[in-house]
């Protein structure tokens, strides 16, 4: 009976908690849950990170000092995210001569985000994880733990600007050609 009933509690929580990462990072907020990203970071200089990319290299945060850099999270299971990483691609493409780079993070299994970025023909870089993942979106903003997300910074590595949900190409363009 004992064994049972903690098989019944074990299931409870990890239920809970797919219920939790579910809400969380499919791109709808709960109700009562931030729908907002936080302004705290805007003009701080932007949190060191270092994860692993989808080429086996290391990304690390001052790699990309020197670049007008937007940080996009996402996961393959996201339909925003994919959306919106198509635009991203050109965008990158157009900007990356006059100093202009897209960050994909991934929240999501190497694999999986190999196969996708190859599907949507994505050239722009990404690192990709879990745990070390969302740990890094919450210390970029992301209180909400909604995908998409992204985040600019400037050549100097300030946040320039953050924004929680699908990116519009006209406005991310707009605040891209002011900063390069």
């Amino acid at each position: 009976m004992r064994h049972k009933l903690l098989l019944i509690v074990m299931a409870a929580l990890l239920g809970a908690g797919a219920a939790w990462l579910y809400t969380g990072y499919s791109g709808d907020a709960a109700p009562g849950r931030e729908a907002t990203a936080p302004d705290e970071l805007i003009g701080q200089r932007r949190p060191d990170f270092s994860l692993g990319s989808t080429t086996g290299e290391f990304i690390h945060a001052a790699d990309l000092d020197g670049q007008v850099v937007l940080i996009n999270f996402w996961a393959t299971w996201c339909g925003p995210c994919r959306e919106e990483m198509p635009m991203l691609s050109r965008l990158h493409e157009r900007l990356a001569p006059r100093g202009f780079q897209v960050l994909g993070i991934a929240l999501d299994d190497v694999q999986q985000v190999r196969a996708f970025l190859e599907e949507l023909d994505i050239q722009y870089p990404n690192a990709v994880g879990t745990v070390d993942v969302m740990a890094m979106g919450t210390r970029y903003g992301n209180r909400a733990g909604v995908l998409p997300y992204s985040v600019l910074l400037d050549r100097e590595g300030i946040v320039r600007w953050s924004h929680l949900g699908e990116v519009k190409e006209d406005e991310i363009s707009a605040l891209a050609d002011d900063l390069l």
